[in-house]
């Protein structure tokens, strides 16, 4: 770009939540993306599982999951380009199990074409809950995509709790993390949401863009972290979007001031870590 200026990314999260009706999710997704394109957004997050939610712990799930080419994804895609925006959403997608499909998030690009996707690497087998009883874990493999000036890597709640997993992300150069989550509501469950998003945050100097379902069996507080851990915007239970500016120049401020990554002694490509902002 004209004197290496680089040129900010307009993020929403999407916060509703998801039923076992895949009709109807996507004409909520839809009315919310195009909420959030009126407002010029380039980078849309949907939650976890907003194809067709997690439901009853006893309803297989095999049976409701679609091929990456199937109706969800090319209904994303579609509307990703009618946006003129990237759109990252979550899915079931077919394993070769057919019983427990993957837990998937697709990355739709402005030009209605599928740009990525990431196969959940951590299966929430915690507080009580057995996700792997119901769907299958991925090969470890971090994806990050462009947007803009940007690139995002791609997260999926409960990997939220992997400190690792969003390093190795920044270390494929990551300056954005995204986030779809179902978090489950608990005790406590709600504070862990909040703190763990700023400390990924922090920890990386990175913004992170965290949309999650809300409704009786989620926390919602859909977020944006700036590479300070200063919140951008966040929402609370209700079902809308919200809207944060990324900008790279924040990135490379926080990195000159605070930088962590460059001073790390234990693992890291420092070609990576160091790499040039603008």
């Amino acid at each position: 770009m004209p004197g290496g200026r680089l040129s900010g990314v307009r993020a929403c999260v999407v916060q509703f939540a998801a039923s076992t009706d895949v009709e109807a999710n996507l004409e909520r997704i839809k009315d919310l993306a195009s909420e959030a394109a009126s407002v010029g957004a380039n980078l849309i997050v949907v939650p976890e599982a907003a194809m067709h939610d997690f439901g009853a712990p006893d309803l297989p799930l095999g049976p409701v999951a679609q091929p990456l080419d199937g109706e969800f994804v090319s209904e994303i895609r579609r509307l990703a380009g009618e946006c003129r925006a990237t759109i990252v959403a979550g899915m079931f997608e077919r394993s070769d199990d057919a019983t427990r499909p993957f837990n998937t998030l697709v990355v739709a690009g402005p030009d209605g074409e599928l740009a990525g996707a990431y196969r959940k690497v951590h299966l929430y087998d915690s507080f009580g809950y057995r996700e792997s009883e119901r769907l299958s874990p991925a090969d470890v493999e971090p994806t990050v995509v462009p947007v803009g000036d940007f690139r995002v890597g791609l997260m999926t709640c409960y990997d939220l709790r992997f400190p690792e997993f969003s390093r190795a992300l920044v270390d494929r150069g990551a300056d954005v993390l995204a986030v779809p989550a179902a978090w489950v509501r608990g005790p406590l469950k709600e504070d862990h949401w909040t703190t763990l998003l700023r400390a990924r945050a922090i920890e990386n100097t990175a913004y992170v863009v965290a949309a999650g379902q809300t409704g009786s069996s989620y926390v919602g507080r859909s977020t944006i972290v700036d590479p300070m851990g200063v919140t951008v915007c966040a929402l609370g239970d209700e079902e809308a979007v919200a809207t944060g500016d990324l900008d790279p120049a924040r990135v490379k401020s926080v990195r000159q001031r605070n930088p962590s990554l460059a001073n790390r002694r234990m693992g890291g490509p420092p070609e990576i870590l160091q790499r040039p902002t603008s």
